[in-house]
């Protein structure tokens, strides 16, 4: 983190003018405790950005630190499926980051009822999911906040994970961090009931919701609060035991609950083939120690088994959004997380 820090501030006063003055703002289109967000130009290349503008809070080296851990996150992950950041510049009081710009995002896709999703497009999005955060996981960052409006879509089709607010690395398992983390209806087990220490299985567990949702076309479970969560899980899911999952009682926020069988996922799930279920089976484990990686995902027969993923060009997109309606929902997103408390 203090590398980010040193290497933005050592700037020099011409250096940070310069970077400053290649960014137009179009205007402000959004606004929240801690940021405000702009549509803006990189003139040197007429290239659309967005630019999160941070104002900095009192912390070391009067840097907001969570900003930075989301700079040096952005900086070490440049894969196609992850958001770029195109810049960053330190400004007088404010943390600058310009992001590139794209158009809609998976939860448009899911929402916009005039589109037929075929089982290839579904193939296709999971595909490119999943690429973008087995490299965050072989880079030891777990995401936190997988969910539909974090995957963005951009106008030829690629999909990119993005808003790495509540990013960490994971390197040290004996870490103890937040289990207050990931958006309710896609947060893991373990971290419903309050563990502080884990490890890639929260990412995986909110791509199997991810999954599930993209075959439903609706949240898959979309509980009003925390126990209301784990209730509709277990209806969903079934009840586990420490049988299925050892070490569960020792949980911080562990309860006895109303035991719920197992229900089959082709109940629900009627119109999908045996290796589809098979992958998102295996995304929704319980036990943490279980659930399959990202990596191993991705060699699942789920992607090689027929039909092939639909061609990039060709997958479905949402509506065409006025540009004053793409700026407005893109604010939201790029500055929900800024509003936050700090988490560790």
């Amino acid at each position: 983190m203090a590398s980010v820090a040193a290497s933005l501030s050592s700037r020099s006063a011409k250096q940070k003018a310069e970077v400053a003055r290649n960014y137009q703002k179009d205007g402000k289109v959004g606004e929240g405790a801690y940021a405000v967000v702009y549509s803006g130009i990189q003139l040197s290349t007429k290239r659309k950005v967005a630019i999160k503008k941070i104002k900095l809070g009192q912390f070391r080296d009067g840097l907001d630190m969570s900003a930075i851990r989301e700079v040096k996150t952005l900086q070490e992950l440049r894969h196609p499926n992850v958001v770029e950041l195109v810049e960053v510049f330190y400004q007088k009081t404010n943390l600058n980051l310009v992001l590139e710009f794209l158009e809609s995002d998976l939860e448009m896709v899911i929402k916009d009822k005039s589109i037929v999703f075929m089982p290839g497009d579904v193939k296709h999005w999971m595909l490119m999911t999943l690429r973008g955060l087995d490299h965050c996981h072989r880079n030891w960052i777990l995401h936190r906040d997988m969910k539909p409006n974090n995957l963005l879509i951009g106008h030829d089709g690629q999909l990119k994970i993005a808003d790495f607010g509540l990013a960490r690395d994971f390197g040290d398992r004996g870490r103890q961090l937040t289990s207050q983390v990931v958006t309710r209806w896609y947060r893991a087990p373990e971290l419903l009931f309050g563990a502080r220490e884990y490890g890639y299985g929260v990412d995986i567990w909110a791509v199997g919701c991810i999954f599930a949702e993209l075959l439903l076309r609706n949240p898959y479970l979309p509980g009003n609060s925390d126990m209301d969560q784990i209730n509709i899980m277990f209806q969903a899911l079934g009840t586990p035991t420490e049988a299925d999952w050892p070490g569960l009682s020792t949980l911080p926020n562990f309860m006895q609950y109303r035991q719920y069988p197992k229900t089959p996922l082709r109940l629900l799930f009627t119109a999908a083939g045996a290796d589809t279920l098979e992958l998102l089976e295996s995304m929704l484990i319980y036990d943490p120690n279980k659930r399959i990686s990202a990596r191993e995902a991705l060699l699942h027969p789920y992607f090689f088994n027929k039909p092939r993923p639909t061609k990039l060009e060709n997958l479905p997109k949402p509506a065409r959004e006025t540009e004053q309606a793409v700026l407005k929902r893109k604010a939201a997103e790029l500055g929900e997380l800024t509003n936050a408390p700090k988490k560790r």
